[in-house]
């Protein structure tokens, strides 16, 4: 199976999370394995990489690809969702560094048949998890048109949302909608010729906000870094590339929220929350240089933001 992928800011995460060559670190959306690779050629054969995804094609190339690394080795077939659980379940109780890279990988986005490409047809399906219940088809055929509507809008950004599932509630009233390549004629019939001109594609959107929805992509980030941050030891690091701004403002928040010692009403005179601050969090994202963006587009929009265990 051809599984390509080009892992976007590798050595800016490398640097920023690993400290420790004896270590335990988790990636926790293992896709390829770049990631997770890069790091395990820092570890030492004490160090371990452990490797989280709900994909069994993406676990199959990636234990491959990491079968030549000297460290401890585990992969572990689960969302990130339940990475807390998943960890204990192995006997892991703390880990010195956690990685998440939040973007759809090369292969998962240029196979038709996984349904999330508007450039080749498919069957519409988007699931990250092949058992999954919800599917690309369903959303499309089977949500109320205000779900859909608010989807688009949210979680696409897409100025042109309602026209869109108007154009959709037409189509899917004159029958099922089953193919990556009919949503996309639906998207461009939506749009103004003249809006679809210029910028990305005009499904691009679109899609993303259907796949966020299959995947509960944002829905599941918050409480998964306080778990992750839960569980590193004392100045262990988590890196987190985003790529687009919904999920860097989720992941901004939560980095914020982590790092906020006292969370009283200002109007309170003195502290009485105890609260403390769990986290340092770096203040400005880390973006791709302009050769890694030349090389590999697809990195345009990515942003690392990196937190330190206090």
């Amino acid at each position: 199976m051809e599984f390509n992928h080009v892992s976007v800011l590798l050595n800016e995460t490398v640097e920023s999370v690993v400290t420790n060559p004896d270590g335990i670190y988790v990636d926790c959306t293992l896709g390829g394995a770049g990631h997770a690779h890069a790091v395990g050629e820092r570890l030492s054969p004490q160090g371990m990489i452990v490797g989280l995804d709900q994909d069994e094609d993406a676990l199959g190339v990636a234990r491959q690809r990491l079968s030549d690394l000297s460290c401890q080795v585990m992969t572990i077939p689960t969302n990130f969702s339940n990475l807390k659980h998943a960890l204990q379940e192995q006997g892991i109780y703390e880990v010195d560094g956690f990685i998440f890279d939040l973007g759809v990988s090369s292969y998962q986005l240029d196979t038709p048949e996984r349904g999330f490409s508007y450039m080749n047809d498919g069957p519409l399906d988007m699931r990250m998890d092949k058992e999954a219940k919800i599917n690309a088809e369903i959303v499309v055929n089977e949500y109320e048109p205000d779900e859909l509507l608010k989807i688009i809008r949210d979680y696409g950004e897409e100025r042109w949302a309602k026209r869109i599932v108007e154009f959709i509630v037409a189509a899917r009233n004159e029958k099922r909608i089953t193919t990556t390549g009919e949503l996309v004629s639906i998207i461009k019939k939506a749009i103004p010729a003249k809006a679809r001109q210029d910028g990305p594609h005009p499904a691009k959107r679109t899609f993303q906000a259907i796949r966020i929805e299959v995947n509960r992509e944002l829905a599941i980030l918050h409480d998964s870094f306080v778990d992750a941050v839960s569980m590193l030891k004392p100045k262990g690091r988590i890196g987190v590339i985003t790529f687009h701004s919904l999920e860097d403002r989720i992941t901004k928040q939560t980095f914020k929220e982590l790092s906020t010692a006292c969370i009283c009403p200002p109007e309170l005179p003195v502290c009485v929350c105890h609260n403390k601050a769990i986290i340092k969090a770096k203040n400005k994202a880390i973006e791709p240089s302009a050769g890694e963006v030349e090389v590999n587009p697809r990195s345009r929009s990515a942003k690392l933001r990196v937190g330190v265990k206090l």
